[in-house]
């Protein structure tokens, strides 16, 4: 039995094929048609998953949408209705995507898959609920989704056993903890909907006290929160709920200026600005999973929703509340709902007992060592072939030694926002110059985004402060921890300036080469640890075919790409025609 579910038009369009309850494919349609966070149908996406099976669409049984549409429309309608006149102009500019897109997804699945078979519309809650409940390893578990908004809802709760799903209480429109985070976003400058993890990584430069930064005082005022987690509010402070601005001009004059322009440099008020927001999250967070924990009386929690990619927020939980272990599914946010939807219909709707966790996140396409010596060959790329899989890694893992930046594309491409170890840039965590050279001459970003170090999962009690046993959300890079003092002069360039770490664990299992080039580099280092940042520059999205990589190293400093077996180093290869239209894509 087959299924395929879609996730569109709002951020992060993302299709997932399931195979008698297993998920065998899943990808977001920005890493084929390269437009970050793109919205559009996920055609793209949904063509890869039937093709990794060898299927047509006439083989899928079920196909399921993230959301219900007329009851978002519903939402919509009402909110405008409510603040009229003021939403005039919002309302007459979302108008034609509504009724042409939003509310015809049904007709799109029928004219751009041609399928004619039933098609489920789960609420778009729920379908996070089950992202990460129905693939998790617990046979039950306390569930907690947060986000910015599905229909009506922003924030809920509930217990989830066997194959069944029970949400309990939720919060809704206009009172969300996702639209705070990224209304101080905007108020900062960053892009909505993109960049909110800028400012988590901003938060630790300012005050990270709730008695001494002044602005947590302040934003505390705009919002009321119960001793449940519970919370509401004061909307004068707001404008998403009418118009295509976040803050409005009260909190402004409450956090002592005008919006930020884009790309200003950030002074101490902005990073204290920063801290206050992680601290009022993490307030709320912490106060509805201890009620949470109260009301289903279970250790076992699993997390999903845009606010679950809170890895600052995520590494304090099991610390800070009464939960044991904790679970959360690698693309947490709205992309992560396609694989949500396909597993509710299976598992909930149609009963079927479950029988897949998942493992690791790599989902998405993969090439054979044919395919990309056939892209290599046919584009007169030159490259070097390595003997053996040891020889790849000896070899590799001396280079970053010697401090060379290492493309590293692997295996099956990433399911979310995160690289880990398929679409990687690899470097050396122990060379303090590292982080400068990958933000001036690969990543072009912001200077004071940490790195991401990688670390097996049998050495990381070793250098970080986790809990222990080590929980396996750090494996899709979940998680941020204090990295132990006395390393932080060790590996300074992926040791923030809190002296934390948002690491990548790595199970043997998971990616034997990735996992064996980190032990090797440890031999010769002493310290078996890597950076790892996702294959992509500033603005794109992470690379998924051998012509994204190649075009991605060819326009940046990256020393070299390791494709299967191949090596493909940009010095050997022509500078001046790296993004010409006679490289063949496929």
């Amino acid at each position: 039995m087959y299924m395929l579910s879609v996730s569109c038009y709002y951020h992060d369009s993302s299709a997932a094929l399931l195979k008698d309850g297993v998920i065998v494919a899943a990808a977001e349609e920005e890493r084929f048609t390269r437009k970050k966070h793109d919205t559009s149908f996920p055609i793209n996406a949904a063509k890869y998953c039937l093709e990794s099976q060898n299927i047509t669409i006439n083989e899928i049984d079920y196909m399921g949408f993230y959301e219900k549409p007329l009851l978002k429309f519903e939402r919509m309608l009402s909110q405008h209705l409510q603040m009229f006149p003021f939403s005039l102009k919002t309302f007459l500019s979302s108008m034609p995507s509504w009724i042409n897109e939003k509310l015809r997804v049904l007709r799109a699945i029928r004219k751009k898959l041609k399928y004619k078979g039933d098609v489920l519309f789960i609420e778009h809650h729920l379908a996070h609920a089950a992202s990460t409940f129905l693939v998790s390893p617990f046979e039950k578990a306390a569930i907690l989704t947060v986000d910015g908004v599905g229909e009506w809802t922003t924030t809920t709760y509930g217990l989830g056993e066997g194959n069944k799903i029970n949400l309990m209480k939720e919060i809704k429109f206009p009172h969300s903890l996702g639209l705070l985070y990224s209304t101080i976003t905007a108020y900062l400058g960053f892009s909505v909907n993109n960049s909110e993890y800028k400012v988590m990584g901003l938060a630790p430069y300012g005050d990270m006290n709730r008695k001494t930064n002044s602005y947590y005082k302040k934003l505390r005022r705009v919002i009321d929160i119960k001793e449940d987690g519970s919370y509401r509010f004061d909307l004068s402070y707001f404008k998403f709920h009418y118009a295509d601005r976040m803050p409005s001009k009260k909190m402004c004059v409450l956090l002592g200026g005008p919006i930020v322009k884009r790309d200003s440099e950030m002074t101490m008020k902005h990073k204290n600005i920063a801290a206050s927001l992680q601290l009022v999250t993490e307030e709320i967070l912490f106060k509805i999973l201890h009620h949470l924990h109260k009301v289903t009386n279970c250790d076992n929690l699993v997390m999903a929703g845009g606010v679950a990619l809170n890895s600052v927020a995520n590494g304090k939980i099991l610390r800070n509340t009464p939960f044991k272990k904790i679970w959360i599914q690698p693309n947490a946010s709205d992309g992560g709902t396609s694989i949500g939807t396909t597993s509710y219909i299976y598992n909930s709707v149609l009963g079927h007992k479950r029988n897949y966790a998942l493992k690791d996140a790599y989902l998405g396409p993969s090439f054979s060592t044919k395919e990309i010596k056939t892209f290599l060959v046919k584009n007169k790329i030159k490259y070097s072939e390595f003997k053996s899989e040891s020889d790849m890694i000896k070899k590799v893992a001396k280079l970053i030694y010697d401090n060379h930046v290492v493309g590293w594309f692997m295996k099956g491409m990433e399911w979310g926002p995160r690289a880990l170890g398929a679409r990687s840039i690899l470097a050396n965590p122990c060379n303090p110059k590292a982080k400068e050279l990958l933000n001036s001459k690969v990543k072009h970003r912001e200077k004071f985004r940490p790195f991401a170090p990688v670390v097996c999962d049998d050495d990381a009690l070793t250098y970080f402060d986790c809990d222990n046993p080590v929980p396996e959300p750090t494996d899709f890079m979940l998680m941020v921890y204090p990295v132990w003092k006395k390393w932080h002069k060790v590996i300074p360039s992926v040791t923030h300036v809190d002296g934390s770490g948002r690491l990548q664990t790595i199970r043997r299992h998971q990616n034997k080469a990735y996992y064996d080039l980190i032990k090797e580099f440890g031999k010769l280092s002493g310290t078996p640890i890597l950076i790892n940042t996702s294959f992509n520059i500033r603005g794109e999205p992470i690379v998924c075919t051998p012509f994204d990589a190649y075009k991605c190293m060819m326009g940046t400093g990256i020393d070299c790409i390791v494709m299967d077996k191949f090596m493909i180093w940009r010095k050997d290869n022509p500078q001046d025609i790296w993004d010409s239209e006679q490289y063949a894509k496929d």
